[in-house]
């Protein structure tokens, strides 16, 4: 029998199929909008959060620019007295203005932005983040103290740091509301590089057990009661969490230290100068 000799060809191999690189690139270039999209939705998220919290003290004090002028118009209309009239006028211009003052600072609160730091004043930004809250805090029985120099300056956004401090006078009242008493003194020095602005009250302080947790997303100091409390005191949990976010996207750290029964302390870092 004959043989046929082995053939020196090596069987054909199916090539793999070639790697879609485009759209493998194109899909994770897509998952990232995605993600972006989220946390922009998320940031918005935590600032309307804030403004929730704040929903009530703001609502009283468009109550109270609103009905003096309700009531000078009503006695207006009643009374042909043009000195009357006059008053109505002036009042009604004077509180309408306030009332657009105060909406223009609640809807800067409530955007979400991107960061654009610029040279700015700390003890401004405190005055406009204390201004945002359309209630002095004194009508609470706290003393507020910024003991910033007006001279001092931070590389940060203005807007992103005035979120920052609104939502820590925020929580700073709310802790202190119900005792209608205490003190938040707010104080900077000056540092190599970098400014370090020191939040300083005089609540009931934070549990220890909570210390290490305050900067996470839902995570809340506040007790939690029932018929649906519990719901806002988780959401309230989101202030601080953004307030991390913020600090650090504008180069900065913040910290806390906090003792029962005797007060909290946020301590923030931030740049002084452009990087």
């Amino acid at each position: 029998m004959v043989r046929t000799p082995p053939s020196n060809r090596r069987p054909i191999t199916p090539a793999p199929p070639a790697a879609k690189s485009g759209s493998v690139e194109a899909h994770l270039l897509n998952l990232e909008n995605q993600l972006a999209q989220l946390r922009a939705q998320v940031r918005q998220a935590q600032q309307l959060s804030s403004l929730g919290t704040a929903a009530a003290m703001i609502a009283h004090e468009v109550n109270n620019l609103l009905t003096p002028i309700v009531s000078y118009a009503q006695y207006a209309l009643q009374d042909d007295d043009p000195t009357l009239k006059d008053k109505a006028l002036q009042v009604t211009v004077k509180n309408a203005k306030m009332l657009v003052a105060m909406s223009e600072r609640i809807l800067e609160i409530g955007a979400a932005k991107n960061c654009e730091p610029a040279m700015v004043s700390a003890h401004d930004i405190v005055v406009e983040a204390a201004a945002s809250q359309c209630r002095e805090v004194e009508k609470d029985g706290i003393t507020l103290r910024n003991q910033i120099d007006p001279t001092v300056k931070v590389f940060a956004d203005p807007l992103q740091m005035q979120q920052v401090f609104f939502n820590l006078l925020l929580n700073a009242r709310q802790a202190m509301k119900n005792n209608h008493s205490g003190s938040i003194t707010i104080s900077a020095t000056q540092q190599t590089g970098s400014v370090v602005i020191s939040l300083r009250d005089t609540g009931p302080g934070i549990d220890p057990k909570m210390l290490s947790q305050v900067f996470e997303p839902l995570q809340t100091s506040k007790p939690i009661g029932n018929r649906g409390e519990s719901g806002k005191a988780r959401c309230a949990g989101l202030g601080l969490s953004l307030c991390r976010d913020l600090v650090q996207e504008n180069g900065g750290s913040i910290s806390v230290t906090s003792e029962l029964n005797q007060g909290t302390t946020f301590t923030i870092q931030l740049p002084c100068q452009k990087a």
